[in-house]
């Protein structure tokens, strides 16, 4: 699909990458894909994704947070709003899933860092491996300090 593609997790980075990618999305006025990727471990024999417990609800969870981060974004737009918005939830690789999402968007925007445990780092992981192996553009959203 082109158009902008944003990952967002339960981090500050995230939402303020999802509100950059709506109010770039409605500027522009192509379509906005908002990606949550639920991380799993790989198998330590096959590398495919392990089976995440009661995903599910995990699914649904994150799908109704990042729901309300959308509308929260969407409704610090002035005037304009992207002319369509999508939500994907799932589980599996967040990097992997950006990287592939990249080959058909137009932009990809994540932010510096994502909910991991090294606060210290100016980019996390998923960021980084985004930014050297997307297939277009990728926009890292800087934290606020």
């Amino acid at each position: 699909m082109p158009g902008i593609v944003v990952g967002v997790d339960d981090s500050a980075h995230a939402h303020r990458a999802l509100d950059w990618a709506v109010r770039e999305a409605a500027a522009r006025q192509i379509p906005l894909k908002v990606m949550t990727v639920i991380p799993t471990m790989a198998s330590p024999w096959s590398g495919h994704p392990l089976a995440v417990p009661d995903a599910h609800q995990v699914i649904a969870r994150a799908r109704q947070e990042t729901d309300e981060a959308i509308a929260t974004s969407v409704s610090g737009c002035a005037d304009s709003r992207p002319p369509s918005i999508t939500l994907e939830v799932f589980t599996g690789f967040p990097s992997k899933a950006l990287i592939d999402a990249s080959r058909d968007a137009d932009l990809v925007v994540v932010g510096s860092r994502g909910s991991g445990g090294f606060a210290t780092l100016l980019l996390g992981s998923t960021s980084t491996q985004v930014s050297h192996h997307a297939f277009c553009p990728v926009v890292i959203v800087p934290s606020d300090r």
